[in-house]
């Protein structure tokens, strides 16, 4: 190999290696929940006494140990820190741990495959916190996610109103004018039609704008770039060529943040999940009720309910401050026309933000 090769070949090592690490320390930080917390005495000796034996190349022994050593000892720290956890659907990168890190920069974001399992963490007290999205501009609403917000006993504490934008992201050492083929999750495809076209690229879908974008650092195929949020050029060690390359840039994506307790905010928005009885009237009985109290609703959303057909939960958001005398009646007076009541949260309502 000539020396440019190497080079290059060691600093992409390096740069997984400092990947790795992130890692362990994230499974590191979720031990803290579980109800057994690192390794005894006996076990550490034995984890130390493994390691040194399968040092037998290059590395010496001592360099191994003393390595380990290190890792075991920032561990510790980080735990120590007594970092909150915020779990998000996703690879890293994706707009999910956007909107987390714009919700919060002190908080831990861990990544789920699923978004069940986000709802799930936080229930069993794995997550201090999850950040799902609910409703997109362009999509409309996140159907699975307001389903287990209908299903799950968790409250919102908090909301994100991202704005979503595009980037177009290729490996260092590629010549962007021999691009021939782009990745990225199908609606982030359609979203970015008119660039595609322009630049008479082939569009690949991906199940995840991030991992296309993780798919591309690690497998490096040729002549190729993925649609993604530029945080994934500096996660994913890519070059930005192109941002904001969406055809509308009124694509907005609203994320409500998860806890399992209340969190009895100084809120200026809520939201609630009823069900009211199948019978002709009944819902606009429950609107009328809204209406009556001049409450303004800034959504109503219907879903199939699974306890028979043509029965329905109806997702609503308004505005006011569950401390109002006059929202708290309104809510006991909605209570009394439904069969099935759910109060969601009170939370301050979120501005519009491009996540930078």
């Amino acid at each position: 190999m000539e020396m440019k090769e190497i080079r290059e070949r060691i600093k992409r090592l390096d740069y997984e290696v400092v990947k790795i690490l992130n890692q362990r320390m994230e499974l590191a930080l979720r031990t803290m929940r579980l109800k057994e917390n690192g390794l005894a005495e006996k076990e550490e000796q034995e984890f130390f006494e493994n390691i040194e034996q399968m040092h037998e190349g290059i590395i010496g022994r001592q360099f191994g140990r003393k390595l380990f050593e290190d890792i075991m000892t920032e561990s510790r720290r980080v735990q120590n820190r007594g970092s909150k956890l915020i779990g998000f659907q996703g690879e890293h990168g994706a707009n999910s741990e956007v909107a987390a890190r714009t919700y919060s920069k002190e908080l831990a974001a861990i990544p789920n495959k699923k978004f069940v399992e986000v709802f799930d963490g936080v229930n069993r007290g794995w997550f201090d916190y999850g950040i799902v999205p609910v409703q997109n501009s362009l999509e409309g609403g996140v159907t699975e996610v307001n389903d287990l917000l209908i299903d799950n006993d968790l409250f919102i504490c908090g909301e994100i109103r991202l704005r979503i934008n595009h980037a177009f992201l290729t490996l260092k050492e590629t010549d962007y004018r021999g691009i021939r083929e782009v990745y990225s999750h199908p609606q982030a495809l359609a979203q970015c039609r008119g660039f595609i076209e322009r630049n008479n690229l082939e569009d690949r879908p991906y199940y995840n704008t991030a991992g296309a974008a993780r798919m591309l650092s690690e497998l490096r195929p040729k002549a190729t770039a993925v649609i993604a949020h530029k945080l994934c050029a500096k996660i994913y060690d890519l070059d930005i060529i192109k941002e904001n390359i969406e055809d509308d840039s009124s694509n907005i994506t609203r994320f409500v943040v998860l806890t399992k307790q209340d969190c009895d905010l100084n809120g200026n928005k809520i939201s609630i999940v009823f069900s009211t009885p199948h019978q002709c009237g009944s819902l606009n009985e429950v609107l009328s009720i809204f209406a009556e109290a001049d409450i303004n609703l800034t959504r109503i959303e219907s879903r199939p309910s699974r306890k028979g057909p043509g029965n329905f939960a109806f997702l609503v958001d308004f505005n006011g401050s569950i401390k109002d005398p006059r929202i708290a009646d309104a809510l006991e007076a909605v209570k009394k026309k439904t069969v099935m009541y759910k109060y969601l949260g009170c939370y301050p309502e979120a501005q519009l933000t491009d996540g930078s």
